[in-house]
Order: C-alpha cells, then sequence, then structure tokens
C-alpha cells in the first residue's frame, strides 16, 4: 500500500447540500437528524466534530467557492467565477478573452410572456445527457456567432463561451429562483440585452422540438429553455501537490468538481455508474476510492451530488434516503475496505453547504464537519453527526480553507 509522505492516507467525504434546517414532515428534525446513518454517527462520537464556515462573507453560496475552500483553496484569492472549472472538466480551453458561461436546460411555464414565465425546473426533470446533446445542438446551429459558442456537457449542465464578453454581469442561478416568475431575475449588465435575447429565442427555439414533444408525450417535462449564469474567466489554481506534497485525485459526477480537480492538478477517477442523482452507484465510488489509494494516491476526494439534486427538487424523503445510502454504501464500504488494509488513515465526512428543502437553494449557514483518525480515536461527547451536535461541540472554524490544514494536521484540532 502507497502512503502519503507521512505514511497515512486521506480521503474526504462531501455530501453536496447535506445540511439543512428543521423540517416539519420530519417531526423538526434536519435530513442529517432523521437519517438513519450508523456509520457516520459512530465516525462523529470517535474523531473531531464542529463547524466550519465554507462560504466567506459577501459571496455567493455555491458549490464552486464552498468545495474550493473545503479543498483549501481561498475563494476570496482563487475564485474566478463557476464556468471555467466546468469548461476545463470538458476539454475547453478558455483563452484570456473568453468569458464561460453555464448554460442550463431549464423548464419554464407554458402560455405566458416570457417575463411571467416560472422557473419550474433547473434540471427540466434531470434530462439525459443524450437527449440533452441534441437540444443544446439546436441552439448551438441557431444562436452561435462568430463570438458566442455553445458546449454540450452532462445532463442538462452546459457551457456557452463569449469571446471579448464584458464582466460587469448580474446573473442568477436558477436553482435559486424556481417557483418565481423570471422577469424578475433576468440578467443584468452592459450587454444584458443580448444574453435576454439569447434565453428568450431558446424558449422559442426548444419548445417545439421533436425531442421536447416527444418528452411530453411521456409524461416529462420539456428541456424548453436555456438559462445563462455562473460566469468568469480562465481559473488559475496552485496545484494540490505543490499545496499540500500529496498525490490528490477527484471522484465526482459532475464537471464543476472535476474541473476543480483538472485546475489543482489532481487525478480524475471516472466511475461507471456515478450519475450525481439518487441512483449513482454510491458502492462504486468507494471501491474506485480504495483502489486509487492502493495505486499510489495519497487523497481521494470524494464529492456526491445526490442531497443537493434532492433538496433543489424539495424531495424530503429522497433528500433522507441519499444520506441514509451515503452512511450504508459509501462510508461502511470505504471503512471497511481501510480497516482491512491495516493502514493509518484520516477519514472527514461533510457538506459543501447547506441546500435547505424549504428553500430549494443554497445557503451560507455554517456546516457540520467530522474528522476520524484511525490512530487517534477520541472519546466524543456527540450524539451523532448533524448540525446541533456540531455546534453543540464548541469547535468552529471561521474560514474554510483552513479545515484542510486541520485534516492534514497542518495545525493542531481541540
Amino acid at each position: 500500500m502507497f502512503k502519503g509522505r507521512d505514511g497515512v492516507k486521506y480521503i474526504v467525504v462531501l455530501g453536496d447540500g447535506m445540511a439543512d434546517y428543521p423540517v416539519a414532515a420530519l417531526g423538526g428534525k434536519t435530513p442529517l437528524q432523521a437519517a438513519n446513518k450508523p456509520q457516520i454517527d459512530a465516525l462523529a462520537k470517535k474523531g473531531i466534530l464542529g463547524l466550519v464556515k465554507t462560504i466567506p462573507d459577501g459571496m455567493v453560496p455555491g458549490s464552486d467557492t464552498a468545495n474550493l475552500a473545503v479543498l483549501g483553496y481561498d475563494p476570496r484569492k482563487y475564485y474566478s467565477g463557476r464556468s471555467p472549472f466546468e469548461a476545463a472538466s470538458m476539454g475547453v480551453v478558455l483563452a484570456e478573452e473568453d468569458v464561460a458561461f453555464r448554460c442550463n436546460l431549464v423548464t419554464l411555464s407554458e402560455g405566458e410572456s416570457y417575463g411571467d414565465k416560472i422557473m419550474v425546473d433547473h434540471s427540466a426533470d434531470e434530462i439525459s445527457t443524450e437527449e440533452a446533446g441534441i437540444l443544446l445542438g439546436e441552439v448551438s446551429r441557431c444562436l452561435s456567432t462568430q463570438d458566442i459558442r455553445f458546449y454540450p456537457g452532462v445532463s442538462y449542465r452546459h457551457l456557452m463561451v463569449w469571446r471579448g464578453a464584458p464582466l460587469d454581469w448580474r446573473l442568477t442561478p436558477p436553482h435559486d429562483i424556481l417557483g418565481k416568475a423570471v422577469g424578475d431575475h433576468l440578467p443584468g449588465g452592459t450587454s444584458a440585452g443580448i444574453i435576454n435575447e439569447l434565453l428568450i429565442e431558446s424558449a422559442h427555439i426548444l419548445p417545439r422540438h421533436p425531442l421536447n414533444l416527444a418528452r411530453v408525450a411521456r409524461g416529462l417535462r420539456p428541456a424548453n429553455a436555456i438559462w445563462l449564469w455562473g460566469e468568469g474567466k480562465k481559473a488559475q489554481l496552485v496545484s494540490f501537490n505543490h499545496k499540500y506534497g500529496l498525490k490528490g485525485a477527484v471522484i465526482s459526477a459532475v464537471d464543476l468538481l472535476k474541473g476543480i480537480g483538472v485546475c489543482a492538478g489532481m487525478k480524475l477517477i471516472h466511475v461507471a455508474g456515478s450519475t450525481g442523482n439518487l441512483d449513482t452507484d454510491f458502492r462504486a465510488e468507494a471501491e474506485a476510492a480504495l483502489a486509487a489509494l492502493q495505486d499510489g494516491i495519497d487523497f481521494v476526494y470524494l464529492h456526491i451530488e445526490a442531497p443537493d439534486e434532492c433538496a433543489h427538487r424539495q424531495e424530503t424523503e429522497n433528500k433522507v434516503k441519499s444520506i441514509e445510502l451515503i452512511d450504508s454504501l459509501t462510508v461502511k464500504t470505504l471503512k471497511a475496505g481501510l480497516d482491512r488494509l491495516g493502514e493509518p488513515y484520516r477519514l472527514m465526512i461533510l457538506p459543501d453547504h447547506a441546500t435547505p428543502l424549504s428553500l430549494r437553494t443554497h445557503t451560507a449557514d455554517p456546516v457540520p464537519f467530522l474528522i476520524y483518525d484511525s490512530q487517534h480515536e477520541q472519546d466524543g461527547i456527540s450524539h451523532g453527526f448533524d448540525e446541533q451536535s456540531a455546534k453543540d461541540s464548541g469547535f468552529y472554524l471561521g474560514e474554510g480553507y483552513r479545515l484542510m490544514d486541520l485534516f492534514l494536521r497542518k495545525t493542531e484540532g481541540k
């Protein structure tokens, strides 16, 4: 077994959006409190438990800034926008004058003027990558120009690159306006008219596409418009290996996390069955992480998107279920495999941010984290891993990017 420079293996299990507020349907408990998660709770009782603020004051709460912080990169220094990371994952090379935009395929309500349309679904019923590619191809055919190009991604997540675009945008993520009229959230900025025209034109082009007509006939939501947001210029990160002296790898179903990994010089591990949704093969992802640690990787960052997607869709039972699957399939598989190998290891479990079911979008609330060290088990006093237990621990990190130093023992814990 190859070990890190200090003889320890490291793995982070990041449950995107796991943190939440108390939910009436769960008896006033949060999904983390309601979930049956014996593996994670046992680790919390033997490790360091606390709260960490992953979103710096004044920054938009998102998986981009939050995951940068968890990986040890101060978002105030390294964040240049969400889409450049997604471009890196997709193999789209950005020139210095390029501005990248996330291009969602979304579902808008029908019948009204464009501004009165409601943002029904930011993911068009989690449209398949194959179907999305066809629809984005139509968007590209109709709306591309000499300076504006569209690139297909995974499911509803795509990319637009605009050469020479300005940077004074006011753009809103579609998952922030679910159930709201889009007219109150149209893009702002000196060239907002161009973006608005693209959005409106897409809402004329896509509804009548045969693929969307077939989706409606099957009882699925149509991907009947695009929505542009998450703009930014080419990202520049110090390599993870240079920063920490460890060979790192990323496992994720989404381009954002893969792109952060690419920009940080980390290895991308592709897992068949990794979808980012509740049907993800949680066990296969854990087994891939274990295999990487045996194959010369020191540090694995395992990002799991499912809790966040369930929260955006306001699926309370599924969010609880996603946490239980992380416990029973991801964490149980990891701990059993690591214990079987008999080498020292550290395991950190946390969300990147909260995605409350009541809001259907991200917040900047501090989130719980736990760090388990196989060589230094502690007599924890926590009742388990959840928001309240983490708060009761009295351990709070106000700068999320310092958490990685604690995890790697660059600084001391409690």
